[in-house]
């Protein structure tokens, strides 16, 4: 895994110093301190020109395309694995951010067309699928996580691609004469002539969902959509493409005992096929269902004792899963590293977590993750984690819900008390099952949104969302998981992505493989949410081989949540004195939100619920992500 930077030029060749590249790829070093590699290209002379990042020299030719990159060394640890890298005709060149775990299938048939390799790194093999059967072909063949940017001097276009699922970021920032990209937005503050602009209309969404699905809170940038690809040219312009759609899958149904015995080989096989590397690697186990899982089968795939667990644990006996951690590592041998987050620990490092996360830090347990990425890096280079399993097969409790009576269900009531102050707005949106789905992912309410933010339009909030579920268009339960794959799962793979490589870690999800997720999309609903003593139980499948692994208790016990000591962490003096000092006259001077009522919260603190706790984080989180990006 690594990061990249580049910029094109659209309409003219120009003989720049390197020193927006360098700058752009210092600001992601994080991503790749292994090795760095900066090339200027002429789409329009079909020329390459590599050159020394660590010398701020000029460029000897006109070049319209920079690419800058930073590596993070996992297979192949020699310079011989060093981007951006030229093909041997010198006519291609590619950055890639990532792993394919399947590239090593290739090479034997690549050989035999008479290509040569240099290094033993999955970059190489993409560089010759894409010489050989072009940027569709290299993609289709693709099985892994990926961020590609490809210049192509005969074509003259640039190409810029993203993995089936989103798992690794790509950025694109659109303006008349220049389309800029990299792995990380904060790059693009080293671009001359652009400032970080906020984008209002997005923050209806933002409110209510405390996500944007590809898009930002920035005017101009998005994030390429997964499963998609840039094609830009000087002259078209950017132009974008599917290559893979989540809704074409599920086109068969699995069900009884043969759903058991597939879902388990499936989850088997790409557990393995992502245990390759030539540097340590780790599991970020949880002790919940699905970290437990892949901590199994990547048990059996290495040798005992070179695989080590990394856990993040909580004073608070009613949230930690401890106890769960312990039964895990204790069964399979397993070294457990785990760490306690604290509330002190919040104040220390939530500037440098927002930084990294390049948006308002929309869940307190962003910090934990950030935690166990810190401490993790001490003992392993790569962690494999449990993100996918929930939304590819029915893991949350919405989807009992949607099975459910909806008027008569937990989450109903649960959401109608939370609506309470608009309850006409809320109970004409509930009465659609389309807007129940919806509105299950949603984080904040109406009401409160509204008074946070008074320009607050709750149809804007659900307009995007709305549409894309009218484009899945199977009307069955499949429909519901690949609406949340395609809605609520990228920003929990950002989190993921961004609060790991803050520490050059890679983070790997072997449940959102190819083969895992066609095999999760064919199973049948009833096997999911199904009926255990006397309730319907979600993720029921996955339970049971869990409960097979390990035992029935340990399966089936009731999910915690992850506990976060807020209260303790807004009471402490230090952060009064930043809320007092800082925080509160920065939310005053910059008029977006309701600056009195979020500080009648906070000075209320002792009688504070769980959703005015919600609004001081996020009007905390908003805060400090403004005040580094937009100031």
């Amino acid at each position: 895994m690594c990061g990249f930077s580049g910029y094109y030029n659209l309409n003219s060749s120009f003989v720049p110093d390197n020193s927006t590249i360098r700058e752009m790829i210092s600001l992601q070093h994080h991503r790749g301190p292994d090795d760095s590699g900066i090339v200027g290209i002429d789409l329009a002379k079909q020329t390459v020109e590599p050159i020394q990042h660590s010398k701020e020299a000029p460029f000897l030719n006109p070049v319209d395309l920079i690419f800058g990159f930073n590596r993070l060394s996992i297979l192949d640890l020699s310079p011989n694995g060093h981007q951006p890298m030229v093909s041997p005709t010198a006519d291609v060149v590619m950055m890639m951010n990532g792993e394919i775990y399947n590239a090593f299938d290739y090479k034997d048939e690549l050989i035999e067309k008479g290509y040569i390799f240099k290094s033993q790194t999955d970059t190489e093999v993409a560089l010759h699928l894409y010489c050989e059967y072009g940027l569709e072909g290299m993609l289709q063949r693709l099985n892994g996580m990926f961020a590609f940017a490809v210049a192509d001097l005969k074509k003259k276009v640039l190409f810029l691609a993203r993995d089936r699922f989103g798992i690794k970021p790509l950025y694109i920032l659109q303006e008349k004469d220049r389309i800029a990209f990299s792995s990380e937005m904060k790059s693009f503050k080293a671009l001359p002539d652009f400032k970080f602009e906020l984008d209002q209309k997005q923050l209806s969404e933002f409110l209510l969902f405390r996500n944007l699905v590809n898009k930002t809170l920035f005017k101009k940038i998005h994030n390429l959509e997964p499963g998609s690809y840039a094609e830009v040219s000087a002259s078209k312009g950017l132009v974008l493409k599917k290559y893979y759609d989540i809704r074409n899958e599920g086109n068969t149904s699995i069900s009884g005992p043969t759903a058991f015995e597939k879902l388990d080989a499936s989850l088997e096989a790409s557990v393995k096929r992502q245990m390759i590397s030539d540097v340590k690697l780790g599991c970020q186990l949880s002790g919940g269902v699905d970290s437990s899982l892949v901590t199994h089968y990547a048990s059996k795939s290495l040798d005992k004792g070179n695989l080590e667990t990394v856990s993040v644990i909580f004073e608070d006996q009613k949230f930690t899963e401890k106890k769960f951690i312990d039964i895990v590592a204790k069964k399979l041998k397993l070294q457990s590293h785990q760490f306690e987050l604290k509330a002190d620990y919040y104040f220390e490092v939530m500037d440098k977590a927002t930084w990294h996360f390049e948006q308002p830090i929309n869940h307190p347990n962003t910090i934990g993750i950030y935690l166990l990425s810190e401490q993790a890096k001490k003992h392993v280079t790569v962690l494999l984690s449990g993100e996918g399993a929930d939304e590819a097969l029915s893991g949350y409790s919405r989807f009992v819900t949607a099975k459910q009576s909806a008027y008569l269900s937990r989450n109903f009531l649960s959401e109608l008390k939370k609506n309470k102050k608009d309850l006409k707005s809320f109970v004409s949106y509930y009465s659609n099952p389309e807007n129940r789905m919806i509105l299950g992912a949603a984080f904040g309410t109406f009401s409160n949104a509204a008074r946070i933010f008074p320009n607050f339009d709750w149809k804007v909030a659900l307009q995007q969302r709305k549409k894309i579920l009218e484009t899945i268009t199977r009307a069955d339960a499949k429909r519901h998981r690949k609406y949340e794959l395609l809605t609520y799962l990228p920003d929990l793979l950002m989190r993921q992505d961004k609060m790991s490589m803050a520490h050059s870690i890679e983070n790997r999800v072997p449940f959102l493989d190819n083969e895992m997720v066609t095999t999760s999309l064919n199973i049948d609903e009833n096997e999911l949410v199904k009926e255990y003593k006397g309730k319907l139980e979600a993720k029921k499948l996955l339970k049971d081989i869990c409960s097979e692994k390990f035992d029935e208790e340990f399966a089936y016990r009731d999910k915690m949540g992850f506990g976060i000591p807020l209260k303790e962490f807004f009471g402490s003096e230090a952060f009064k004195e930043r809320w007092e000092n800082d925080l509160l006259p920065g939310i005053v001077k910059r008029g977006l939100f309701n600056s009195a009522y979020t500080d009648s919260l906070f000075r209320n603190l002792k009688n504070s619920s769980p959703a005015d706790l919600d609004t001081i984080w996020l009007m905390t989180g908003f805060e400090i992500w403004a005040k580094q990006y937009l100031d």
